[in-house]
């Protein structure tokens, strides 16, 4: 299905070949083991092992991850089971791992279990390709673009070609942008990493993750990570996933165009600074996003005047969720400074776009902000 547009692919995803009388996506298997008689030669043996619900989602991830080409996925109970399986996987003790210092909220946890074990971190920003600094003897180069919350973006295909050289493995979290946005892969990466509880599967309703190789050797370290430590999706959530999967060309487009618009509205009000989104032409990150992505994301993030601006802000709005997490078909925005952690001022607001119709989102977000500002 290389040359169709994303759209079919999405609807057709790793579906089976179709059987008379039998359901186009068959059915959730719930099973913790299988008729097993003989040697275990069988592609199902054991409910931790393999799953032929997660064999359905893993070939429709791998066919929207890099179209046409050999990829093995494997997915996983959360986005961070996925994350985890990388880095714990691949690092050893006295090995060197790059990390972005403005990535995901629990990557610091992440890094403190790494250091637990011996592994050095090195840390730099996501912007201006500031990882390239801590290159030097590093086994695994950890790379988020756009970075969450602050949406700076790397040039994936300079920081894979350095890492590279430099005999570093280089894996990309590519939950903001999601396949339809950015192929880490096709970019030169050798992990393609995301949460899919975000942006792929949409409904703000599944916890999953998946990892993405070209390379069976490397996917099979992954896979065996997965075995060891039981970070396996339920077969009910995997097939959601799914079925969730055959809209995402549909949901992504209605998000990425009204966050577009609606950053665009917002850099026209006096009462908003720090406006991130890389599709603005304006924007710090847009002119290495529109060489790697082909779709700008969800998420817009800005700065109000101070906490209590944003509270007032976020209690305001009529259509949107005072929630974390993004990518769902409902429209959420939270103050980031209430979780500690992230480098964001208190007025620091990340909003995820939702697939309200636009003209209703962008006016609710106006007569919030009017309000906000008294």
């Amino acid at each position: 299905m290389s040359t169709t547009s994303d759209g079919t692919r999405a609807v057709r995803a790793g579906l089976p070949t179709p059987q008379q009388y039998e359901p186009t996506l068959p059915g959730p298997v719930f099973a913790a083991h299988f008729h097993l008689s003989g040697e275990p030669v069988g592609p199902y043996t054991y409910g931790r092992d393999t799953n032929p619900t997660w064999t359905h989602l893993e070939r429709a991830i791998g066919e929207l991850e890099a179209p046409g080409e050999q990829v093995e996925t494997t997915v996983f109970a959360s986005g961070m089971a996925a994350v985890s399986a990388v880095l714990l996987s691949r690092a050893r003790t006295g090995d060197t791992v790059v990390l972005p210092d403005d990535g995901y909220q629990a990557l610091p946890l992440v890094r403190e279990q790494l250091e637990a074990y011996g592994v050095r971190v090195r840390t730099a920003p996501t912007g201006g390709d500031a990882q390239l600094r801590a290159l030097e003897g590093a086994k695994l180069l950890w790379l988020e673009t756009p970075s969450n919350p602050g949406l700076d973006v790397c040039d994936v295909r300079r920081l894979v070609a350095a890492a590279h050289e430099a005999g570093a493995l280089v894996a990309v979290d590519n939950t903001l942008a999601t396949p339809l946005g950015q192929r880490p892969l096709e970019l030169g990466a050798d992990f393609s990493v995301a949460s899919d509880t975000k942006g792929m599967t949409g409904h703000g309703d599944i916890l999953l993750g998946h990892v993405s190789c070209k390379d069976p050797e490397l996917s099979a370290g992954v896979r065996r990570w997965r075995k060891v430590v039981g970070a396996i999706p339920g077969p009910m959530e995997a097939w959601l996933a799914h079925r969730s999967l055959s809209t995402v060309q549909l949901r992504v487009d209605r998000q990425c165009g009204t966050a577009l618009a609606l950053a665009e509205a917002l850099s026209r009000r006096s009462d908003v600074t720090g406006l991130r989104y890389p599709g603005l032409p304006d924007d710090p990150s847009h002119a290495t996003a529109v060489r790697q992505m082909r779709r700008f994301g969800s998420v817009v993030s800005f700065v109000l005047a101070d906490k209590d601006t944003a509270e007032r802000f976020l209690a305001g709005l009529r259509l949107v969720d005072d929630a974390t997490s993004f990518g769902s078909v409902r429209s959420t925005a939270e103050r980031r400074a209430r979780w500690g952690g992230d480098a964001v001022p208190e007025g620091f607001v990340r909003f995820s776009v939702g697939a309200e119709d636009p003209d209703d989102l962008l006016a609710d977000v106006e007569s919030a902000l009017d309000e906000a500002a008294g």
